[in-house]
C-alpha cells in the first residue's frame, strides 16, 4: 500500500530504480559449487599423506580462507547496496526525519 504523502517524482524513482534478482537456479548452483569444494578440500587434507600438525595447519587454513570469503562477499553486497537509488533516498528521509526532530519539544 502506497502512502499518499510522496511526492510523486519520489514514486516513480523508486518504481524505475531496477533491483537485481538471483534466480533459484543460480543461487542452488552457488550453494552446491561450494558444497562441493569445501568437502573435497577437506577430504583432500583428511588423505594427506603427512604428519597430524601440517594437516591441521592446511585444515585451519582451509576453514580461514572460508569465513573470509563469506566476509568479503558480505562486504561487496553492502557496497554494491549502498548505490541504489532507493537505499540512498531512504537513507536521506531517515535524516531529514533525525533532523526535524527536537527531543525537547513538547507535546501538544
Amino acid at each position: 500500500m502506497r502512502r499518499l504523502a510522496e511526492p510523486a517524482e519520489t514514486r516513480a524513482m523508486e518504481n524505475s530504480t531496477p533491483t537485481p534478482k538471483n534466480t533459484a537456479a543460480f543461487y542452488a548452483q552457488s550453494a552446491i559449487a561450494f558444497g562441493l569444494a569445501l568437502f573435497a578440500m577437506l577430504i583432500a587434507v583428511f588423505y594427506l599423506p603427512v604428519d597430524p600438525w601440517p594437516r591441521a595447519f592446511l585444515a585451519l587454513g582451509t576453514v580461514f580462507l572460508t569465513t573470509s570469503a563469506f566476509s568479503l562477499a558480505k562486504c561487496v553486497r553492502d557496497a554494491q547496496e549502498s548505490q541504489y537509488v532507493v537505499s540512498r533516498l531512504d537513507q536521506a528521509r531517515v535524516d531529514r526525519i533525525l533532523a526535524e526532530h527536537d527531543p525537547w519539544r513538547e507535546s501538544a
